[in-house]
């Protein structure tokens, strides 16, 4: 008979063993979460800090996250990498903020109206210094979109498909992304010179996607 209390541990254990393991990763895995956290958080204050004057060095962004060199690349194999995860967070964030506000309006010309709106929160004065960093270290580090092309534009003009096919347009993912190309493009130009759209041109820029909207839409019988 097997001595429950001595031996190696058996098939039977194996619930004990994958509990203990799940125990050891979680515990891991936050740990990991506050230092990629760390450093993406350093990576940003770099960049705000240094502007257009320089791409941020990793010995910099180390030093602001108090972690080692070893710590970064633990987890960013190159510092594109790093920037480009600062960007998706960013992008993320914004894609999370016009997706709130677009789903309080019932039209889908009120959708759209609160899409240009919530681009232009980019231009405030309070924001507008980060967006400059991370648009300048987009393209600085090669991380980010095409030359010429906002990194955000495909995921943001995803969010103009539904109102744009409730206006009867027969390519919502095209027109849409016409639309943002515009849209973004005229941001990223407010952002680099410090300053901010009056209400004439962000009026000319909604229309301007409704629009686009509407401008394939088959006349109904």
């Amino acid at each position: 008979m097997t001595d429950p209390g001595a031996g190696p541990v058996e098939p039977a254990d194996d619930v004990v063993v994958e509990r203990l393991v799940e125990r050891a990763l979680a515990s891991r895995g936050a740990a990991y979460q506050d230092e990629i956290r760390r450093l993406m958080d350093a990576g940003l204050a770099v960049m705000v800090r240094g502007g257009a004057a320089a791409a941020p060095r990793v010995a910099d962004i180390v030093a602001e996250a108090k972690v080692s060199n070893e710590t970064f690349y633990r987890y960013f194999p190159t510092k594109g990498a790093l920037m480009a995860a600062v960007l998706d967070a960013g992008t993320e964030r914004l894609r999370s903020y016009l997706t709130h506000h677009m789903a309080k309006e019932q039209t889908p010309e009120g959708r759209i109206r609160r899409w240009v709106d919530g681009i232009f929160t980019q231009t405030r004065e309070d924001l507008g210094t980060v967006a400059r960093a991370v648009l300048v270290n987009a393209s600085i580090s090669g991380s980010g979109a095409p030359a010429g092309r906002h990194f955000a534009t495909t995921t943001l003009a995803a969010l103009l498909h539904e109102p744009f096919a409730a206006l009867g347009n027969p390519d919502p993912a095209m027109a849409s992304m016409l639309a943002a190309h515009g849209t973004l493009g005229i941001m990223a130009d407010h952002v680099d010179a410090g300053t901010r759209p009056s209400d004439e041109q962000r009026e000319r820029i909604t229309g301007f996607c409704i629009a686009t909207a509407r401008a394939w839409a088959t006349p109904s019988d």
